[in-house]
């Protein structure tokens, strides 16, 4: 099954910005391309948001103009790739959530028309990265321009969730033809263990574990470590992905973002990254 990129479009200029990540995605992943939008209130459930109201609103023609212009410059943009669009009786976030379910990626804009600055796409960004089904690409603003020939950044933390993100992220490494580096934060006034493992040319065990272990299982990959001393992990974090085309991090837990990856780390990137945030859910999830 060719399972598609799926992007949500409300015709803002950040899910435009973002519908351009979605089609590089889907070229690399030699993927069809899904443009939905979901045309009823962001926080709207499949119903009306006036319960009062007596059935479904019918899909905007304005809308669909959007969607079929969007869908006729990306195909022009990447030849050959496969576009689909459709409108979605839905608020944004339950629509993306259940369209996850068949997807093999979902990609959202930092925020969409009426959203909040500094907050991912408000409530529907912040319900789809919680609940979807499959990873998510947050693509977030930035001043300058994302380096695409950047490398691809994530967080080793020796937990299960970081895990997860590494072979996510060593994936996108290799379809951009990317280094991937694995970075690690250490508190600069913390010592190694004593009697634990030594730090072998990369300065942190745990990365060289990590390293090692991706080097013998993708010889072609090329692979940093990069550890980051700092009190203040997100802040470090979040400045290293100023040289990133890509930062991943990880999910665990149900029910909102407080099982992310280093808890505070994850959403301080989500919310702050210099370039696009991959939030590493697993296929076929239950929130």
């Amino acid at each position: 099954m060719n399972r598609p990129v799926v992007v949500g479009l409300d015709g803002s200029p950040s899910s435009l910005v973002a519908a351009e990540h979605a089609a590089r995605a889907a070229v690399q992943r030699s993927a069809p391309l899904h443009l939905v939008h979901g045309y009823l209130h962001p926080l709207g459930y499949g119903v009306p948001l006036n319960p009062y109201d007596v059935g479904i609103p019918a899909p905007s023609e304005s809308a669909q103009e959007m969607l079929t212009r969007t869908a006729t410059e990306l195909a022009g943009s990447w030849p050959g790739l496969e576009v689909e669009v459709r409108q979605v009786a839905g608020g944004p976030g339950a629509t993306l959530v259940e369209e996850s379910r068949r997807a093999d990626l979902v990609v959202v804009g930092s925020r969409g028309l009426g959203g909040f600055a500094g907050l991912l796409l408000g409530s529907v960004g912040t319900q789809v990265s919680a609940h979807a089904h499959c990873p998510v690409l947050v693509v977030r603003p930035t001043e300058e321009p994302v380096p695409v020939d950047g490398p691809v950044l994530v967080g080793v933390d020796g937990s299960e969730s970081a895990d997860l993100a590494v072979g996510y992220a060593a994936d996108e490494a290799t379809r951009r033809a990317a280094t991937l580096v694995l970075a690690h934060v250490r508190d600069p006034d913390a010592s190694a263990p004593e009697g634990g493992p030594k730090a072998g040319a990369g300065g942190d065990a745990l990365l060289d574990a990590a390293a090692a272990a991706l080097r013998a299982a993708r010889p072609d990959l090329v692979v940093e470590e990069r550890v980051l001393r700092s009190a203040r992990p997100e802040q470090a974090l979040v400045e290293a992905s100023g040289d990133a085309a890509l930062v991943v991090v990880g999910s665990r837990g149900r029910g909102g973002f407080t099982g992310l990856l280093l808890g505070s780390v994850s959403q301080a990137l989500v919310q702050h990254a210099r370039c696009p945030v991959l939030v590493a859910r697993p296929h076929g999830h239950e929130a």
